[in-house]
């Protein structure tokens, strides 16, 4: 078993007020999948289907890759929006999910639907 001893951030998910260690060369959904956590929800992973849309509250990261404007406008990216799949933290990150499935982290608890 290979030990990662790449430096880590700590990335804090405000809905669900948990925390995991992100390296600075992997994207925020990188390190959560990684980790096999799933406080941000995940889609195809590369940029296209705005599943993974986050807003930075706190702290500071850096681009992977461009963000599809047809997830995330030029207005919101400039505001802290963005793909937790398209960027890497450089500091420690507090992130609110705001994507396609913000809905089931109302009340800071995780809901199932029933269907």
């Amino acid at each position: 078993m290979l030990i990662d001893t790449r430096p880590k951030v700590t990335v804090h998910v405000v809905q669900t007020g948990e925390d995991f260690p992100c390296a600075s060369d992997e994207s925020l959904l990188q390190g959560m999948l990684r980790l096999g956590r799933k406080g941000i929800p995940v889609g195809c992973v590369n940029g296209g289907c705005g599943v993974c849309k986050v807003h930075i509250i706190e702290g500071q990261y850096r681009s992977l890759g461009p963000v599809s404007r047809a997830h995330v406008t030029a207005e919101e990216e400039s505001a802290g929006f963005t793909l937790a799949c398209r960027v890497a933290p450089v500091t420690a990150v507090r992130l609110e999910v705001t994507g396609k499935f913000e809905k089931p982290f109302r009340n800071g608890i995780a809901c199932t639907a029933n269907t």
